[in-house]
């Protein structure tokens, strides 16, 4: 089978295609013919050497997110699987392939009338989003910010939190991006701009912040974090700039402002039920993922490069070579 195998880490291009054997499914395993492949931002990061949990062992398959039809199930696994179409997670490793393994325990059916690129958009991205929604407990008329608001989460985080009532500013890099965030339900701002905290006051009403979702940190988190109100709460689940955003605990204790975000992992059974959640909604048609581009599983390295230059939005998959013609 076709794969991205990566031998070192550095830049894009040290992920290379290779023709390996076809992997086959051990005790309670499942194997997928997978037809899209999540690529997300910390994948790029971990490419570089510089991901959140350290340097993982070499070579590797990149990809912990994929769709497809079940192939064969190994020993332990429930023969039914197969030929159903699912989502998955793949453990952290294998997904940039035309075959992948997964634990069947952790497959998720797509519900009728979702379609699947949709879905595997939604395996990892709707389940952080939905996690760090339910946390927010967003009220009607509250003012939220939504950092890099154009992104896998970013956008799901904006519908989640116009669908509850609140009144939601999506900040992002680039006025490329403002049409996609103002049809999902938000004043748009651009925080490349120098006075962009202004314009989110303004769209705030001049009134101070309820909630702010920070997926950037650096100095973007930290000056949102300063504009927070009293009994405010600001979500941190990722570092898009490359640092954390600088949080004076005690400082926001002395304002009743809460810090969430993912701090601890969700146990299986929960993030299952989230996945399951977030395909539901979509198919009710009550959640929009945006897939922003998809790339041949061959050009996996234009992918990383497109993700890193801020050039994309929404959602990057990989689809098998011959499936589709390029990038769109």
């Amino acid at each position: 089978m076709l794969s991205v195998v990566m031998e070192e880490f550095g830049g894009p291009e040290v992920l290379r295609v290779r023709q390996v054997e076809d992997p086959v499914p051990g005790p309670g395993q499942v194997l997928v013919e997978v037809a899209y492949a999540s690529v997300t931002f910390v994948e790029t990061q971990v490419r570089s050497g510089n991901g959140p949990f350290g340097r993982p062992s070499l070579p590797r398959v990149p990809g912990n997110g994929v769709g497809g039809r079940v192939l064969a199930v190994g020993p332990g696994a429930d023969p039914a699987l197969t030929g159903t179409v699912v989502v998955t997670t793949t453990g952290g490793v294998g997904g940039y392939a035309e075959l992948a393994l997964a634990r069947a325990d952790e497959t998720v059916p797509v519900p009728p009338g979702l379609a699947l690129e949709d879905a595997v958009a939604l395996l990892a991205d709707g389940r952080t989003a939905l996690l760090l929604f339910k946390q927010a407990e967003i009220k009607p008329g509250e003012r939220v910010l939504v950092e890099a608001a154009a992104g896998g989460v970013g956008s799901l985080l904006v519908q989640l939190a116009a669908g509850a009532g609140a009144r939601v500013i999506g900040a992002a890099r680039g006025a490329n991006k403002a049409e996609l965030i103002t049809s999902l339900g938000a004043a748009f701002v651009d925080y490349s701009e120098s006075d962009w905290l202004e314009q989110v006051g303004d769209s705030a009403g001049g009134g101070d912040l309820d909630v702010v979702f920070d997926g950037v940190g650096g100095v973007i988190g930290t000056d949102a974090a300063g504009a927070l109100g009293s009994g405010g709460r600001i979500s941190v689940y990722g570092m898009a700039s490359g640092s954390d955003a600088e949080l004076d605990m005690e400082k926001l204790g002395e304002r009743s402002i809460r810090v969430l975000g993912l701090f601890s992992a969700p146990s299986p059974a929960e993030t299952h039920a989230l996945i399951g959640e977030a395909l539901q909604l979509a198919a009710d048609g009550k959640l929009r993922p945006i897939v922003g581009q998809t790339f041949p599983l061959s050009e996996a390295a234009a992918a990383h490069a497109a993700i890193e230059n801020r050039s994309t939005v929404g959602k990057t998959l990989l689809v098998p070579d011959g499936r589709d013609g390029g990038a769109r």
